[in-house]
């Protein structure tokens, strides 16, 4: 897995990144978890997005934020955050520059973040949003949501209850156009302890849904080690 350093807003981002030669492949982004309470690139959930888009044959990157790992800069609390994720994006898409889709994905804080980028990049065609914490964030910006794509939580989440994003997703659902699956994992809490397959059992479920299934690859190839 090549590792790659990207030209931040406030320094170096120390990033992971998969290529996918297929001419034309899609390419997704991954956002992790916040950085004060131990969100890095290798958390769990954000490692197994990472693989789940690159056996679709997506091009992939994930990165630590601002201050996290070997990323230069502190911690932000959102802004100094969101412009590390455009200049991600910006990398990934220069990179990839005949893409024909464009995903972008985030768990908790890291879904925050990307919900709000979304926001401001039109080619983003789809997301998934891991126990995006409505209770804790303000999401009126999605007003409308300009894309289609999934919210997920744990059903025993004690940080970000089904309730605080259910209101969410009822309230982007109103939108005309817009789909907005939400579904929950049960007996998972925030981090998806013990739950990772029930997670990535929905997850590939939606994917599978919008993508189509997932075509073999031309090797097998190696994962490298879970954090």
């Amino acid at each position: 897995m090549p590792e790659v350093n990207l030209n931040g807003p406030s320094g170096r981002l120390e990033a992971r990144y998969h290529h996918e030669p297929t001419p034309n492949a899609p390419v997704a982004l991954i956002l992790h978890p916040h950085p004060q309470f131990g969100g890095t690139m290798n958390n769990q959930v954000v490692y197994h997005l990472y693989y789940a888009f690159q056996k679709r044959g997506f091009s992939v990157l994930r990165f630590n934020f601002r201050g996290v790992g070997r990323s230069e800069g502190l911690f932000d609390n959102g802004p100094g955050e969101l412009a590390d994720a455009a200049t991600a994006l910006d990398w990934l898409q220069a990179y990839n520059a005949d893409a024909r889709s464009c995903w972008i994905s985030g768990v908790s804080f890291g879904a925050w973040i990307g919900m709000q980028l979304l926001m401001r990049r039109p080619e983003i065609e789809g997301f998934i949003s891991v126990a995006p914490p409505a209770n804790l964030y303000d999401f009126t910006f999605l007003a409308p949501c300009p894309s289609s794509g999934l919210m997920v939580n744990g059903a025993k989440d004690k940080v970000v209850p089904t309730e605080s994003v259910r209101g969410l997703v009822d309230r982007l659902k109103t939108q005309k156009g817009i789909v907005i699956d939400h579904q929950t994992v049960p007996d998972a809490n925030h981090f998806f302890e013990d739950r990772m397959d029930g997670l990535m059992g929905v997850i590939d479920g939606y994917l599978d849904k919008r993508l189509g299934k997932a075509k073999p690859t031309r090797k097998k190839k190696k994962k490298e080690p879970a954090a």
